[in-house]
């Protein structure tokens, strides 16, 4: 039997756009929605840092909109204090930061935003902004994880694959992976191949290996891709067709149909 190296990514630093807007009230005016947010309303404060910083029937003011998202995060509104931290961390409007970053994360994380967790367990894992510690990165993720954020996922079984904050578990690690290549994360499907190609966490299965291999190698990812044509050659002409028809019906099936 042909060996294969054993792949598996580490953590990616997640950083979205700044989010969209929240409804204030149609058709009002800038002038208007300022009064607002003036006078306090949090709504208005959030949708005008938003205006602020993407140019939306505004110039384009960096500054502005942290001065509104900050009202509106210390009143608790959790897309401000998401968005105050990546700002912090990206140094847009304000000098690069990450411990504020890492505080407004919390902020987040803590009303339950999946994003700002999984970018505070990506914060622990590396030090940034905070003390490193293995253990609080996968707390982290795993509250993002059990909201289905497919990254957090990923992290997670990548940290029960080989002990990091958690007591290592192949089984876990498996139950991760699935989840997350059930998402589409092509990382993720890649890994679940190799778990089933070797044996770990799951029976072997070089069928099973295939249609992930294939999901993945769907996406681009060119390991999956090679490893996919070994597989090929060590499947029986029978089990190779019943692979690939798996394989077809799971990447139609938004890899919601793979078994």
């Amino acid at each position: 039997m042909k060996m294969r190296l054993k792949s598996v990514l580490g953590s990616l630093f997640f950083i979205s756009v700044v989010a969209a807007g929240q409804a204030v009230g149609q058709g009002l005016s800038l002038e208007e929605i300022t009064a607002l947010a003036e006078q306090g309303a949090m709504n208005a404060q959030y949708n005008l840092g938003i205006m602020y910083a993407n140019g939306e029937g505004v110039a384009e003011d960096a500054n502005e909109a942290v001065k509104w998202f900050q009202l509106a995060a210390e009143q608790g509104d959790v897309s401000a204090q998401y968005n105050l931290g990546i700002i912090h961390a990206t140094g847009r409007g304000v000098p690069e930061n990450e411990t504020e970053a890492a505080k407004w994360f919390r902020l987040a994380a803590n009303q339950g935003d999946a994003n700002a967790q999984f970018n505070l367990g990506y914060m622990y894992v590396s030090g940034s902004g905070v003390e490193q510690s293995e253990v609080e990165s996968a707390r982290w993720y795993h509250l993002a994880a059990e909201q289905s954020h497919a990254g957090a996922q990923f992290n997670l079984g990548y940290m029960y694959a080989n002990g990091n904050g958690v007591t290592e578990s192949a089984a876990d690690a498996f139950k991760w992976y699935r989840l997350s290549a059930g998402q589409g994360y092509a990382d993720a499907q890649f890994n679940l191949s190799v778990q089933y190609t070797n044996g770990v966490g799951a029976d072997p299965d070089l069928v099973m290996a295939y249609v992930w291999e294939s999901a993945a190698a769907a996406q681009g990812h060119q390991t999956a891709s090679a490893n996919r044509d070994i597989s090929a050659t060590m499947l029986e002409p029978e089990q190779l067709a019943r692979a690939q028809e798996i394989a077809d019906r799971c990447i139609a099936s938004a890899y919601q149909d793979c078994d």
